[in-house]
């Protein structure tokens, strides 16, 4: 099997995630729940895990740090903490169901909003934010990388934009936390929202938020927290203020240790490798006639994502037959980014996506190339 799915979840982890898993399902408690040393254990494993994402990250404070089931959660948290009716958000049709849900949700009680639309090549049209800003403008709302082409948002600039004017930078780092290096106090982006179980090497189930310090969100749950307890209110501090119930204790183990692993390799000699096989791939398939690649492999950042399509044949037959008849794992289809694919012209189509790991070796990615060379000459 080769597994090329890795935008959806990565499916080779370091053995230390496994392993403190199984060691926090046997010794970890219940964190900040009592005194004993199971839950002080399991406070410190929590505490552990929020040391690791900052210093990814380059948060002030682990204390910006609080954790969720995924991104999705963790962008539900934000943009419903954060607005209110009347207010006016700018986002880009790049963006995952993820962030356009909740926001369309936001719409029907009042909000606004604005697209920043794309080009033939899935490039943001960032010169269209001027005319977007409104007296009641709040925020702008960016992925880091569109899971449909890999193309990266420029997030300097975005920044740039956003402190101009007074607006807050929110941004899905579900394809780029881990991934990409990410500096929240050198761009100063205010909320960064990321999932474990992609390329933070964590198990599913695990994700969270960085918060900028001085910024308050409405928490999306509310309920019990281990401290105030005869308080009406949730607890307003960070991290409790967005994590009531009990954490996901062995997952958040398991995340630690797959962004510890992250560190001691360090993100940029993770990235340069899987931009080489991302690139070996595209430099195979690129000029095979009825194959037609999305986005712009060629932009700086970028995702290892290559999507493509063959002839006008279904994604998901494509999909199929490489599992079937390669045994090559790949995603078909609309990736949830429905906007993205109306701008691409291939809502009905959807795309073939291929996404690379760091584990992938270079005869994997040949061995894809190859197939899509076969299938493109049956076309």
């Amino acid at each position: 099997m080769i597994y090329l799915d890795n935008a959806a979840t990565t499916l080779h982890k370091p053995p230390q995630v496994e392993q403190a898993m199984l060691d926090a399902l046997r010794t970890a408690g219940n964190p900040g729940r009592g005194a004993h040393e199971p839950t002080l254990h399991a406070s410190r494993l929590v505490y552990a895990a929020r040391c690791a994402v900052a210093k990814l990250l380059n948060a002030p404070d682990p204390s910006c740090i609080a954790f969720t089931a995924n991104a999705t959660q963790a962008l539900n948290t934000a943009l419903g903490g954060l607005f209110r009716p009347g207010d006016h958000i700018i986002t880009t049709v790049c963006e995952h169901n993820s962030v356009l849900r909740p926001l369309y949700r936001l719409r029907e009680n009042g909000m606004s909003l604005s697209f920043t639309t794309a080009d033939e090549k899935g490039r943001l049209q960032y010169d269209q934010w001027e005319g977007f800003l409104r007296p009641e403008t709040r925020a702008l709302v960016v992925t880091g990388a569109s899971n449909v082409t890999g193309n990266g948002t420029d997030l300097a600039r975005a920044a740039e934009f956003a402190h101009r004017h007074g607006l807050l930078l929110i941004v899905d780092a579900a394809q780029t936390a881990g991934e990409l290096p990410l500096n929240v106090q050198v761009l100063g982006i205010d909320v960064l929202c990321f999932t474990g179980h992609k390329a933070l090497l964590g198990p599913q189930g695990t994700g969270g938020l960085y918060v900028r310090p001085g910024l308050s969100v409405r928490p999306l749950v509310v309920g019990g927290s281990g401290v105030h307890s005869f308080d009406e209110q949730h607890p307003a501090q960070m991290p409790t203020a967005l994590e009531a119930g009990t954490l996901n204790v062995p997952g958040l183990a398991g995340l630690c240790a797959g962004v510890e692993w992250i560190l001691a390799q360090g993100v940029e000699t993770l990235a340069r490798r899987e931009q080489a096989l991302t690139v070996l791939f595209y430099e195979r398939i690129r000029d095979l006639p009825n194959v037609k690649i999305y986005g712009d492999p060629e932009m700086t950042p970028r995702a290892p994502i290559v999507s493509l399509n063959i002839g006008d044949e279904d994604s998901a037959r494509i999909v199929d037959i490489l599992w079937e008849e390669y045994g090559i794992c790949v995603r078909a289809g609309a990736h949830c980014a429905p906007l993205m694919h109306k701008a691409l012209g291939t809502a009905e189509q959807g795309t073939v996506r291929f996404s690379f790991s760091h584990f992938n070796t270079e005869a994997e990615v040949l061995q894809a190339a190859a197939a899509v060379r076969e299938l493109a000459q049956e076309a």
